[in-house]
This record gives C-alpha cells, structure tokens and sequence, in this order.
C-alpha cells in the first residue's frame, strides 16, 4: 500500500498537468493549495484525504491500497 504520493504526481494523475515540467510551473507559481493553503513545494508528500485545488478544480486524495 502507497501511504504518500507527491503533488506533482498527484497533480499529473489527476489531469490537472500534462507533464512533470507543466506541474512544476503550476505549483511553484502559487497556483496550486493544499488543504486550503498554497504549497510551492513540488515534492510536498500527500496523504489520504488531503485536498488539493487549482483554480476552480478541487479534489480529495483517494489512494488505492494495492493489498487487495
């Protein structure tokens, strides 16, 4: 089971950026928040339930456990 997933990654999965570069950019222009305060820090270690939004798109991190 995954306990983390970093915010570029997640930002990647979520469709939010197409590639590592473009969430890059995103997050370190203070686009990006999480759980309400805006992260700048790319490799910033996700948990479940945080939430994450980029202008008008908002979701929770739901992590998958691969024990199943």
């Amino acid at each position: 089971m995954h306990d983390t997933i970093t915010l570029s990654d997640a930002l990647k999965l979520a469709g939010l950026a197409d590639t590592g570069g473009q969430a890059k950019m995103l997050i370190q222009s203070g686009q990006v928040k999480v759980n309400g305060e805006v992260e700048t820090r790319r490799k910033r270690k996700l948990r479940q339930g945080d939430m994450i939004a980029l202008g008008d798109e908002e979701f929770v991190l739901e992590l998958k456990n691969d024990d199943a």
